[in-house]
């Protein structure tokens, strides 16, 4: 791979700061705690790290409502902690990314205090302003994701603000010329400190119908309602707007000003996230569009062929990013724990996702097996949880602190007695100090992985081919010499490949005249002769 391109095909790792390290005793993860355990990352194998957002906020939104969008939040610590951390993760040969969130600001933000007291002031146009209608309700019918109607009145303005999320988060107008160009002036910010590419939330958002059109209702509904009425619609006016492409080769104009960086977009949407993903990383826009379609409960050979299959049809110049966790769902190993034991379907997933045409994001303890916690309501911090318990617990359960040593306080993350989310048993059970070194354990699988991944051409940017199986194995040939097999289930299973020559890696499994046999979750790569 060419310098430039490192992206393509790289393994990124995130991090979710308030839970990686605590530095300084207060509870909470910092900066510093992260520099401290940045060699864990590149002794890993990985290429880069993404830390979700660090900027200034009231965390009405844990960060993703943003009041500063260019100094770090004295909870994380100072833009010195920020300048160390990045010059210790380029020694280690390691990346830097970080969370954007541009397309609502928080409503503590100096520019939202300003455009809300009146219709005539310098910002009064940089947010989503409608009038009521007639009988003073709200502009249209849209939904805000974590509950109620997405308008909030504002009666010095005697208007509705729009806000995808939070009431504390309104939107950004998008229409506005001068708010994209302060935007992209503070991605210039961090871009000249240092960092080598943006995660970009909710890269679909940011522009909105500016006839403030109805949202129809989700055709998908088989008469049952969804736990949030927001998910009864079909979002074809509130976000996924043509406008957004502009802005995307906006973006990317700025990154080409610099050397070596990379723009990642998370497309949240469920009706046509294929198409979207490749239309936002083709011609001249996105580098790489990170992908919810491996985030859910579906665990089928069926399903993973199809969504990698799907994108490299659909968006041919395209690159997707793939992930099976991160910090807004349940942890794999648990969504999945019917179909294997714990460990065993943990390292087959390494091994699958990680065999993948694309580039890879690993979610912090994802590398143990991690599982999800379980809290009381008591116990959460996160809004969606709060306002949806019981039927959704919200994201604390996959939220909770990296586990570094088993028997010590906080399974090391912490020396606080009260951890801002509580370390429990079974998770510091598969701290980093039970399973380093240990011949099989989830950690050493995944140091084997990604030292396979970087070493293998193929497996890094080789194209795919998929081997026609039957349910529940999913195989397919990474360029011209690798093929992959894998057994989604906990019964022992048999394919055919022709022309093995070597083994480069087996669970359960080996190859044998011709024949591939599979055990109870078993995975093997192996080079063709």
């Amino acid at each position: 791979m060419s310098k430039a391109n490192w992206w393509k095909g790289a393994v990124i790792y995130q991090i979710y700061p308030r839970s990686y390290q605590d530095g300084n005793g207060d509870g909470i993860g910092d900066l510093k705690g992260i520099t401290e355990r940045l060699p864990h990352i590149a002794e890993l194998g990985a290429d880069a790290v993404w830390l979700s957002p660090i900027f200034t906020s009231p965390m009405a939104d844990m960060g993703y409502d943003v009041s500063n969008y260019t100094d770090i939040d004295p909870t994380f610590g100072t833009l010195d902690d920020f300048d160390a951390m990045v010059a210790r993760a380029h020694e280690l040969g390691l990346k830097v990314m970080i969370d954007q969130v541009l397309s609502h600001s928080s409503d503590k933000h100096p520019f939202f205090e300003e455009s809300r007291q009146s219709r005539d002031n310098p910002k009064a146009d940089w947010y989503v302003w409608a009038d009521p209608k007639h009988d003073g309700s709200a502009p249209n019918n849209w939904q805000a994701i974590f509950g109620g109607i997405a308008w909030e009145w504002e009666p010095r303005r005697r208007q509705y603000y729009f806000h995808n999320f939070l009431k504390e988060q309104p939107d950004f107008n998008f229409h506005n010329p001068e708010v994209q160009e302060w935007l992209l002036g503070t991605m210039r910010f961090w871009l000249d400190r240092g960092v080598d590419g943006f995660r970009l939330d909710t890269v679909n958002f940011y522009f909105h119908d500016k006839h403030l059109r109805d949202d129809p209702a989700d055709f998908r509904l088989d008469g049952t309602p969804a736990i949030k009425p927001y998910e009864m619609q079909y979002h074809i006016f509130s976000k996924n707007q043509p406008e957004n492409i502009g802005f995307l080769e906006k973006m990317r104009k700025l990154m080409d000003e610099y050397d070596d960086r990379t723009l990642v977009g998370e497309v949240g949407e469920s009706h046509h996230p294929i198409e979207i993903m490749g239309e936002y990383t083709s011609a001249n826009r996105l580098h790489m569009a990170y992908s919810f379609e491996m985030l859910g409960p579906n665990f089928t050979a069926e399903h993973f062929r199809h969504q990698i299959d799907q994108f490299f049809k659909l968006a041919p110049r395209g690159w997707p990013c793939w992930a099976l966790s991160n910090h807004d769902v349940p942890r794999h190993v648990s969504r999945w724990a019917e179909h294997g034991d714990q460990d065993a379907v943990a390292r087959l997933a390494a091994a699958m996702l990680l065999s993948m045409e694309g580039s890879i994001c690993l979610y912090q303890g994802e590398e143990l097996g991690q599982t999800e916690t379980e809290l009381e309501f008591e116990e959460l911090t996160d809004p969606q949880g709060i306002n949806f318990w019981p039927e959704d617990k919200g994201r604390d359960g996959c939220r909770t602190p990296m586990v570094w040593e088993a028997s010590a306080p906080n399974a090391g993350f912490s020396d606080s007695n009260a951890p801002w989310l509580p370390v429990k048993a079974p998770q510091a059970a598969r701290a980093v100090d039970t399973q380093s070194g240990a011949d099989g354990s989830v950690l050493e699988t995944y140091r084997a992985l990604l030292k396979l991944r970087r070493e293998t051409p193929d497996l890094r940017t080789g194209r795919t081919m998929f081997v026609e199986t039957d349910e529940p194995v999913l195989a397919f040939h990474r360029g011209e010499n690798t093929v992959c097999a894998f057994n989604l289930s906990a019964t022992p299973q048999e394919i055919g490949i022709d022309g093995i020559a070597q083994t480069l890696f087996a669970l359960s499994a080996e190859a044998v005249d011709g024949r591939v046999r599979l055990g109870p979750n078993g995975a093997l790569i192996a080079r063709l002769g």
